[in-house]
Parts: C-alpha cells; structure tokens; sequence
C-alpha cells in the first residue's frame, strides 16, 4: 500500500469507503470533518492505496496541542485483516511522533466495539475516563 496526503479529488472515494466502513453517521459530514481538519493546522489526512490505485484505507490525525488523536480509520472490507489498518495507524502514529506528541489516543463507538481487539492487538489499552460532550452547535440529527 501507498500512503500520501489527502487530495480534494480523493472526497468520493473517502466518503464511500468510510459509508462502507459505517463511519459516517448523520450528524457527521465528511467533506465538513476533512476540511475543518485541514484548516485546523493541527490535523492531517492520509489515504492508502493499492498497486492498481484503489482507494483501500484512510486515516485522520490530529493533535489538541497535548494529546495526537485518531479518527476515520478505515480498511476497505475486502482488505480488511491483512496489515492495512495496522500500516496506516503506524503511519498517523509516525506523523503525530514526528511533531513531538508523546501520546495517542483515540475513540470507539460503542455500535463499533468489534474493533477494540484490532486496537488491543496494537497495543492500545482501555483508559478509565469518563467521556462527556456538550452540543455547541446542536446538528439536525442527533444520534451519536
């Protein structure tokens, strides 16, 4: 797999892997969380692609300055349990390393729990933390 930066055109074939991967839910725009990581200065985004030039992992990376964080991590269904996802999390791993962010961490939906023994396999550990949120732009669809 070939990992580089994200690229404008690559939008349709973000947004279809990750419906394909059921990351997107309704209250979750692609297009918008690509371009607020982008404008932010403190994220990037990274696709993988194979010999022929499909489109078959992703991942957002960022930083709150403290902390890296990994969003929209996404393997093709087809690809999926070859090494793809655990490639492309070292490559965001190596972006947030690079800056000098000394820990990652990332967030699992519970509709998602499959892919926690992914994460423990790369050595990821549950943290004992209560996650809270507030609403300060409340969207039109509230799910998750």
């Amino acid at each position: 797999m070939r990992i580089r930066r994200y690229r404008d055109d690559d939008l349709g074939r973000v947004e279809a892997l990750w419906r394909a991967c059921n990351l997107v839910v309704a209250h979750n725009d692609p297009a918008s969380d690509i371009a607020f990581c982008q404008r932010s200065g403190h994220g990037d985004v990274f696709v993988g692609e194979d010999e022929r030039r499909k489109l078959v992992a992703t991942v957002m990376v960022g930083h709150d300055g403290h902390r890296g964080w990994i969003y929209y991590l996404a393997v093709d269904p087809a690809h999926q349990k070859s090494g793809l996802g655990a490639e492309i999390v070292r490559h965001a791993e190596a972006w947030l390393k690079a800056l000098g962010v000394r820990k990652v961490q990332l967030l699992v939906r519970e509709s998602n729990a499959g892919v926690v023994a992914f994460y423990d396999r790369l050595g990821y550990e549950r943290s004992s933390v209560i996650v809270m949120q507030r609403w300060l732009n409340p969207p039109q669809n509230l799910g998750d």
